[in-house]
């Protein structure tokens, strides 16, 4: 049985006005209607659920673990909330991840998420020559970014934009190679049923890859 986690980083999570989501919810009602009926659906909502930052709670609580020390309740409560927030992203075999550009990298909840799942010996590890991801089992990631610029003519804009260099990065630091990226770009420049026309398009386009993993 497959299983698709879909990661919400967008700040306003359920907004009716934003590009993202708007393309995100048409991607998952082209999904629904081609998926199989047996496969697992998930959502994480990063600005609704609880997904703990590396603070000092947590590099206290992660010290006193390579010593073998008691953790106090908060600590407990919080490194149990990261070890479910990795279990969830470990347990699926395809991603959607739909989050806004925020001064050309990603949502700051979706730098904790990243955090709470780049975690060696389950999501990587080291060896001799270098860091190995552990997740290569054939795993899709598709990822639906808004922007209000234009990223892609190559121009200083391209070169700034890291928040898809990033992501892109990360995964396949994981292992998972198969990622694909939409752009809803040009939100604050271009027509929005333009916009919106040529992401539904290429929505519906990745919606039946995706659907048939």
């Amino acid at each position: 049985m497959s299983k698709l986690l879909i990661i919400n980083a967008h700040p306003e999570v359920d907004s009716t006005s934003s590009f993202s989501l708007n393309v995100f919810n048409y991607f998952m009602k082209i999904y629904m209607e081609k998926h199989s009926n047996d496969e697992v659906i998930e959502q994480i909502n990063l600005y609704k659920d609880i997904v703990p930052m590396i603070d000092q709670t947590v590099l206290t609580a992660w010290g006193k673990l390579r010593i073998g020390q008691e953790l106090t309740n908060r600590e407990q409560e919080v490194t149990e909330r990261m070890n479910e927030v990795l279990k969830q992203f470990k347990s699926a075999n395809k991603y959607v991840i739909v989050y806004p550009v925020h001064n050309f990298n990603v949502p700051s909840k979706l730098k904790d998420y990243l955090d709470n799942i780049m975690i060696a010996r389950e999501t990587f590890k080291y060896t001799e020559t270098g860091s190995v991801g552990l997740l290569k089992d054939g795993r899709s990631m598709f990822v639906i970014q808004g922007s209000g610029a234009i990223y892609t003519n190559n121009d200083w804009y391209t070169e700034v934009e890291y928040s898809h260099k990033y992501l892109k990065s990360m995964f396949n630091f994981f292992g998972i190679e198969d990622y694909q990226i939409l752009r809803v770009q040009g939100t604050d420049k271009l027509d929005r049923d333009e916009v919106l026309q040529k992401a539904y398009k290429e929505a519906e386009e990745a919606a039946s890859k995706l659907s048939v993993k």
